[in-house]
Formats: C-alpha cells, sequence, structure tokens
C-alpha cells in the first residue's frame, strides 16, 4: 500500500551541485505518490539508482516517464503486506542495478478515524498494522538479506509525530508508529555489527490524502484541503514556515547518506519542535 497525495513534490530532477548518493541504489516502497514520490526525486537528484515499489501501477510507471525514463529509475509491483511481494521488490532491484544500498519503508496508511474505541473495527486496526508495522518488517529482512553480506547499508522507515505523542490519530496509526520507533532500535541494535545503520524519519501533518484522512467526517468539506493547511498551521510550533513533502524527503536523504554515517538507531524529528512543547497548556500563546 502507499501513501497518497495531491500533493505535487517540488523537486526537479536538475542535477545538485553536490549529489549525496551518486552511484547508490535504493529501494522505496509506496514510492508512486506523496512523500515517497518526493523521495524519488531527491533521490535521483542525488544520483541514486531507484527501484519504486507500489500498488499503483499507472502512477509508477507515470513517475518513471516524468523523469525522463532514465534507466536508473525502475518501477515493481509491490504490496507490502504480501512477504514474497517485498522480497521480489528486494531481489528486482538487487538484480537490475548490482546490489541495495538504501531500503526506505515508507508505505502506509492512516487508517479511518475512529473518535470513540468502542466503534473501531478490528479489521481496520489490523490492515493499519499489516501496511505500516509488518510491511516495515518484512521489508528490514529482506534488505538485510542483500546487505549483510556486504557489511554495509542504510534503512530508513517512515515514522510520525504519533510515535512520540498520543492523541493525534487514530488508535491503531499511534500504535504501529511507536511499533516501527520499536522495530527501528531494534534492528539497529542487531545490524550494528554488519555495518548497517537503521533509522526512522517523523514528521508533523504534512497535506496529503494520508493526513487528510485524520480529519473526522464533520470536518471534510469541499474545502477540506484549505481547513486542513489552516489547521495544520495553526497547531504547529514552528510558525512562518509549511511542512512539505520534500522537508521529509530531504530527512530521509540526509540520513541515507554518508554525512550521517554514525547515526542509527535515530528517530528524526521533523516537527518543528511540535513534540518538544505541551501545547495543552499554551504557555506561550
Amino acid at each position: 500500500m502507499a501513501s497518497d497525495s495531491t500533493a505535487t513534490a517540488t523537486a526537479t530532477t536538475a542535477v545538485l551541485p553536490t549529489q549525496r548518493l551518486l552511484g547508490r541504489v535504493a529501494l522505496v516502497t509506496g514510492g508512486a505518490s506523496g512523500i515517497g514520490e518526493s523521495i524519488v526525486r531527491l533521490f535521483h537528484r542525488h544520483g541514486a539508482k531507484v527501484c519504486i515499489a507500489d500498488i499503483q501501477d499507472d502512477l509508477g510507471e507515470q513517475l518513471c516517464k516524468s523523469l525522463g525514463g532514465d534507466p536508473n529509475i525502475s518501477f515493481c509491483h509491490c504490496n507490502v503486506t504480501i512477504e514474497d511481494d517485498v522480497k521480489h521488490a528486494v531481489e528486482f532491484t538487487a538484480d537490475k542495478f548490482g546490489t541495495l544500498d538504501i531500503m526506505v519503508n515508507n508505505a502506509g496508511i492512516s487508517g479511518p478515524p475512529a473518535s470513540d474505541i468502542r466503534d473501531a473495527q478490528l479489521s481496520d486496526f489490523d490492515l493499519t498494522f499489516d501496511i505500516n508495522v509488518r510491511g516495515v518488517f518484512v521489508g528490514m529482512k529482506h534488505a538485510a538479506r542483500v546487505m549483510i553480506p556486504k557489511k554495509s547499508g542504510a534503512i530508513v522507515s517512515l515514522c510520525s509525530v504519533s510515535s512520540a505523542v498520543g492523541g493525534l490519530g487514530p488508535h491503531a496509526y499511534t500504535a504501529s508508529k511507536h511499533a516501527v520507533l520499536g522495530l527501528t532500535k531494534s534492528v539497529a541494535a542487531e545490524l550494528g555489527k554488519h555495518g548497517i545503520r537503521v533509522n526512522c524519519v517523523s514528521p508533523y501533518a504534512v497535506a496529503t490524502n494520508l493526513a487528510l484522512a485524520h480529519l473526522h467526517e464533520d470536518e471534510r468539506t469541499e474545502d477540506s484541503w484549505t481547513g486542513f493547511r489552516n489547521f495544520v498551521r495553526s497547531n504547529a510550533n514552528l510558525q512562518g514556515v509549511d511542512l512539505t513533502v520534500d522537508d521529509v524527503a530531504n530527512a530521509v536523504v540526509f540520513l541515507s547518506s554518508d554525512e550521517a554515517r554514525y547515526i542509527s538507531g535515530a528517530n528524526l524529528m521533523v516537527d518543528g519542535g511540535f513534540t518538544a512543547a505541551n501545547h495543552s497548556l499554551r504557555v506561550f500563546r
């Protein structure tokens, strides 16, 4: 499954003065849209060879074409709830480009909002965990199969401010992101001896369809996007700056690069200090 977005990644295909991922091989799950699309575009700009893994075949193929049909960009159908799909995506990437240096576990869902736990459906809970947690775990597992023999690699998973604070999303979503953080720490502890770094990135709300799903039905109108952005801005800690998909992608690039060569087991908060403050007290408002 993949993050879905109507927001367009602003990164272009122009070559940067310094390409931080030149020659690296990366696999990005949920890479056809939203934050994943921005990661793919930015990785491409930084010189990486990228495989987009997603269930959205049309969007994946369109993204490849939009990057000029570059042979260093490819698409592979992948549903992260199916382990064989993830295994195939890893093997496809390694076979096509010769190895796998970077694994980005980006695919995820928020699940339907449920303000009353008595109304929550167990099937929704299970699906959220299948995609957000099990999908991340099998991504780590099969990336490790390629990375361990070569004693190097970087695994980055998309987490959330909900990994640190409760009450920002549905119970299943919050629990799943806490689990992703736990997996990140645990797998980092194991794979360190193989020279493999494992980290996660936790953004504040970004204006994507995934984030919009957090809104209650009563708050979804024809002007939902404007309302959502205003809601996010008014509750943000860092004012005057709107968080974009490219901001999140830049954090993933950093953790994937040699500039983060001694960072592992970390949860990089891209939240403008949101989780550093107790906003209920509103001391500084």
